[in-house]
């Protein structure tokens, strides 16, 4: 797969219906305001997620009822059902809630081996007598994953249980490597940006059918108050992390920078960070970030319209990478009228 193909085939999975994630989400959620709630969902939709993740793991809720009640009103939201949901919990009985009320094809997150085998492969029947796709998480009864090898032998291991002692379909299994902060100060946490990487490259190299997922605001969570540097590192990892087979990520979608369009510097310092490139990037990052913290993180699409002085092939190909419909039918039908006369003879015969 060329690096452009790859990254057309990558899964945009909306992260703000999360109470974990967005006091914005959880607020709408504990004041019953799922009319509210819905709105955060249509704007994830309207935003570029093509799958969005539902997590209502909060002390003070009734989760298994919050789930069941937002999954049934998503039912009958077109513009938002038309897109899978992902059923994020850590409690079992709350995916299970949410399995029994779902439309279409689900996803369960996530599922591990941190409690052995047989839980393990208990949960994962279920799944499949729902007919969903699965996060299984690098995490076994030693812990999480945090080195390349332990994460491949990690995701090896499941997958073997999974597809001989189950049944499980490899294209319905999802791998999450485990994203961990970087830039943190603590010396070992550097090469958690390549770990992830490398171990994805190694997953999909033994296990093509697979997808690989991750929630990727994980990597700057050093950086949180300045959004600007956080877009950055997110593109930055994506970048690389999609090239080596990452097809899947859990983001804000309406808040991804165009890797081209992150300042040389700042493209340049994120990714000394992320692939552990010199020891003192960390620091260069930290000396640079507040820089770059007023700049407002990625500019409004559409509020910068001096790319519209270009060629209308220019301007096509503007709108198509940053996602911009305002002029697309001007610009189509402009093109089409400056095509040569033998384009248009050609359609006729």
């Amino acid at each position: 797969m060329t690096k452009t193909n790859a990254a057309q085939s990558f899964i945009n999975v909306g992260e703000r219906t999360n109470v974990t994630g967005s006091a914005k989400f959880r607020k709408l959620i504990e004041q019953n305001d799922y009319q509210g709630a819905l709105t955060v969902a249509r704007q994830q939709v309207e935003a570029g997620a093509q799958i969005i993740d539902i997590n209502m793991d909060e002390g003070l809720l009734d989760s298994e009822r919050a789930m069941t009640t937002f999954l049934n009103m998503i039912a009958s939201e077109p513009d938002i059902s038309r897109v899978p949901v992902m059923i994020d919990s850590s409690k079992w009985s709350v995916i299970e809630a949410g399995l029994k009320c779902v439309q279409g094809k689900a996803i369960v997150n996530s599922i591990s081996m941190k409690e052995g085998e047989g839980p393990f492969l208990e949960q994962a029947r279920k799944v499949l007598r729902y007919g969903a796709a699965v996060v299984v998480m690098a995490f076994d009864e030693q812990g999480q994953a945090d080195t390349i090898e332990r994460k491949v032998s990690i995701c090896s291991r499941a997958y073997e249980l999974l597809t001989e002692k189950v049944g499980f379909p490899p294209e319905d299994i999802i791998f999450d490597p485990n994203i961990f902060a970087i830039a943190t100060g603590i010396e070992e946490h550097n090469g958690y940006g390549i770990a992830f990487i490398e171990a994805t490259r190694q997953i999909k190299e033994k296990f093509p059918l697979v997808h690989i997922s991750g929630g990727v605001s994980n990597l700057s969570f050093s950086f949180r108050g300045n959004e600007p540097v956080r877009e950055a590192m997110h593109s930055v990892f994506l970048y690389h992390a999609i090239q080596a087979g990452m097809d899947m990520g859990i983001v804000n979608a309406g808040q991804l920078a165009v890797y081209d369009d992150i300042p040389a510097e700042l493209r340049e310092l994120c990714e000394d960070v992320i692939l552990n490139r010199r020891a003192d990037g960390t620091d260069r990052l930290l000396e640079s970030a507040q820089r770059y913290k007023g700049e407002g993180g990625v500019k409004a699409k559409e509020k910068d319209l001096r790319w519209r002085e270009a060629s209308v092939e220019d301007r096509l190909s503007h709108a198509l990478v940053h996602g911009i419909t305002d002029f697309i039918e001007a610009d189509t039908e402009e093109a089409r009228q400056s095509c040569p006369s033998h384009c248009t003879s050609s359609k006729a015969r």
